[in-house]
């Protein structure tokens, strides 16, 4: 268990256990690679992130999974596996998220891409994504240090 602060001073907690926050987590967050390269998507008001939301009540968090990546960046996942959970203790809530690591089989073209602009490809992920102003302040904790860390060593 990992324990620190996020871009905005909220406490996080991260766990590569299964599930030890909630069995139902209410949000989801995919580490995405597509042909080698990081799939990333442009939300309209934070940046750069790896692309996620909200469960909805008619689906399962995997579920959610899917549909979020082809949503924000038009992805369909060929693989996807469960890389661990993480909670934030905000100032106006609590939040729970499952992080998920995915393997795009392919890029569909969409329409809309929701509140994003769209599928952004890169090689690597930033040294200094931390004070990178292009990225969102999702990208800007320890949760993608220590979740990178760990796919890295799987």
């Amino acid at each position: 268990m990992y324990t620190f602060r996020d871009y905005y001073q909220n406490e996080i907690q991260l766990s590569f256990m299964d599930h030890p926050f909630s069995k139902e987590p209410k949000h989801v967050w995919v580490i995405c690679q597509y042909q080698g390269k990081w799939l990333l998507t442009k939300h309209k008001d934070r940046g750069l992130e790896f692309p996620g939301g909200k469960v909805e009540e008619w689906e399962t968090a995997e579920q959610a999974a899917h549909r979020e990546v082809m949503e924000e960046t038009g992805g369909i996942i060929k693989s996807i596996y469960y890389l661990g959970q993480y909670h934030v203790a905000g100032k106006a809530g609590h939040v729970v998220k499952n992080v998920y690591v995915a393997d795009i089989e392919k890029l569909e073209r969409q329409e809309t891409y929701y509140e994003t602009e769209g599928p952004v490809l890169i090689s690597e992920i930033p040294k200094n994504v931390k004070t990178n102003k292009r990225y969102s302040f999702i990208m800007k904790d320890d949760v993608l240090t220590y979740c990178l860390n760990k796919i890295m060593s799987d």
